[in-house]
């Protein structure tokens, strides 16, 4: 077999597996809308996406998920202000401080760290630190908006330093010599030659960490506390979306409003998680058109 055949051989293998990849993410797509449109014959979109009480099991139903979505966007939010700066910080340490022996141990450890099973996290927020919360602030639980946003910052870490660090690394040794020959210091250059360089790389990571976050199911369905309820302050609880899909879907009557209520909420987690995917890339090809313009 001669090498162009190969090439060709090749290229049309990865082709229909991008081919095949492609058409079960339709099928997905396709089955949860067609599950969950049949709902807004019962409510409106306003009213569903806007309503503050679900009650999907009253009679008569409330299916409104607005406290589902705030309690998805403060979870995400506090995950993310907890870590972006560590993530970031870590993979700045990593590539451009530690010595080697220190970068050997330290970058498997936090890569490890992304391996950890979210029911694992989620065991040690509840028989750790939840105990430990409601012991030291005087609560009535600990399973609270504080303790799930420490369990997503700690998945969302190794993802935002895995991708940042591998930017940051990417960046041109060139630029840094060029640095150091004008009389720069390594700080002076880390912050104003290899971060700005590779800040494309590193916006992509904080985006698709907090997306992780924003999705992440076992994690708060044990720690989150389950109220669906708008919180008051951050040591209430909540119930995200993807918690109330976990904890309601085995109970919901097949086809009924319930059903279709959980799928619709799944259509918003899933719109609500592609835009964060679209604004990565959007972010990523605008840095990186910025960055080649500045250089």
């Amino acid at each position: 077999m001669t090498r162009k055949l190969k090439e060709i051989l090749i290229r049309r293998i990865f082709f229909l597996f991008a081919c095949v990849s492609i058409l079960i993410l339709g099928l997905i797509v396709t089955f949860l809308f067609r599950e969950g449109i049949p709902i807004f014959r019962v409510v409106s979109v306003k009213e569903f996406l806007l309503g503050s009480e679900w009650y999907p099991t009253f009679d008569p139903p409330a299916f409104g998920i607005w406290p589902l979505i705030v309690g998805s966007f403060i979870v995400t939010s506090f995950s993310t202000l907890i870590a972006v700066p560590l993530g970031v910080l870590s993979a700045v340490y990593i590539s451009e401080i530690a010595p080697r022996p220190v970068k050997e141990i330290a970058k498997p450890v936090i890569e490890l760290l992304a391996g950890l099973p979210s029911v694992v996290l989620g065991f040690f927020g509840m028989v750790v630190l939840a105990p430990w919360l409601q012991d030291t602030f005087d609560l009535p639980t600990g399973l609270n908006i504080v303790n799930a946003s420490l369990m997503l910052a700690l998945m969302a870490i190794p993802t935002i330093s895995s991708i940042a660090e591998d930017a940051l690394y990417a960046v041109p040794r060139e630029f840094k010599e060029a640095s150091y020959a004008l009389g720069a210091t390594k700080s002076e250059t880390i912050l104003k030659v290899i971060v700005p360089s590779a800040l494309s790389g590193i916006s992509t990571a904080v985006i698709l960490g907090m997306a992780r976050a924003i999705g992440e199911t076992m994690v708060v369905l044990m720690v989150a506390g389950g109220a669906a309820a708008i919180p008051e302050s951050l040591f209430d609880s909540v119930r995200p979306m993807p918690a109330s899909i976990a904890a309601e879907m085995g109970e919901a009557p097949f086809r009924s409003d319930h059903y279709h209520a959980l799928f619709a909420t799944g259509i918003v987690l899933f719109l609500l998680t592609l835009a964060f995917n679209l604004i990565a890339d959007y972010v990523s090809h605008k840095f990186r058109e910025t960055g080649s313009g500045t250089l």
